[in-house]
């Protein structure tokens, strides 16, 4: 039991680390109203593991603040990540492309309106949720597909044994 619990945490604390250097090493494009945030492509996690739950918020939390993110952006922002995680996971036994909607959608929700009223952005909200939109199914769906094809090919070997 305790190995499993090690495993879990452990692919918990690799997936946040992932998270915040892509989120860094994309900085340009990661932030504001029009953005590619590529560290999202790991929302397809949940569907091998469900220590990507927790390693996704944790890891969106850690980039924000680390981004200098205000405090709307870092509570909101990371929500959107945790909603499109937990929406991942309950959709995993779906195809990969519908699985990966919910991030797309909690983030299409929330951080236009963050990017509102956090940071002043004078665009308009429906403009912004289109922004936003495309950079989340270029990360999802596009690059998160990507991964989770060539994941598949090791799932046995690398998500073994983490469960929560």
């Amino acid at each position: 039991m305790k190995t499993k619990n090690v495993t879990f945490w452990t692919q918990a604390a690799m997936i946040a680390a992932i998270y915040v250097v892509l989120t860094f090493v994309f900085a340009p494009i990661s932030f504001g109203e029009v953005q590619i945030r590529i560290a999202e492509m790991l929302t397809i996690l949940p569907i091998f593991t469900p220590a990507a739950i927790p390693g996704l918020f944790v890891g969106c939390i850690i980039g924000n603040v680390s981004g200098g993110a205000l405090l709307p952006d870092i509570v909101f922002g990371s929500l959107a990540t945790l909603i499109g995680a937990v929406g991942t996971y309950m959709l995993r036994k779906l195809p990969k492309g519908v699985a990966v909607l919910p991030p797309i959608l909690a983030n299409v929700l929330i951080v236009p309106f963050v990017l509102r009223y956090a940071y002043g952005v004078n665009l308009p909200i429906v403009f912004m949720m289109f922004t936003v939109g495309v950079g989340e199914v270029v990360s999802c769906e596009l690059l998160g597909c990507m991964l989770a094809a060539i994941l598949k090919r090791y799932q046995g070997r690398i998500f073994r044994t983490a469960r929560m």
